[in-house]
């Protein structure tokens, strides 16, 4: 994956943060996003982090495992 890539979310992933659910569960399973980042590195070194790709849809960013994430058609 690469930033600029189109994706959805293709399994079930339940966020608390979302902009206009704030403290209320909302499911991101079948939202559609661009790949803002992967995360490989911190100040020069490789890092491996849990949650590598971070998605942008609309203004809300969220991090996802690659796993999570299918090309959007």
């Amino acid at each position: 994956m690469q930033p600029g890539d189109k994706v959805v979310v293709s399994t079930s992933v339940v966020v608390f943060n979302h902009p206009q659910h704030r403290g209320e569960s909302f499911e991101m399973e079948g939202s559609e996003g661009e790949v803002f980042k992967v995360l490989e590195e911190w100040k020069g070194r490789p890092i491996s982090p849990t949650l590598p790709v971070v998605v942008a849809f609309g203004r809300y960013k969220a991090h996802f495992r690659v796993d999570e994430l299918a090309p959007a058609l």
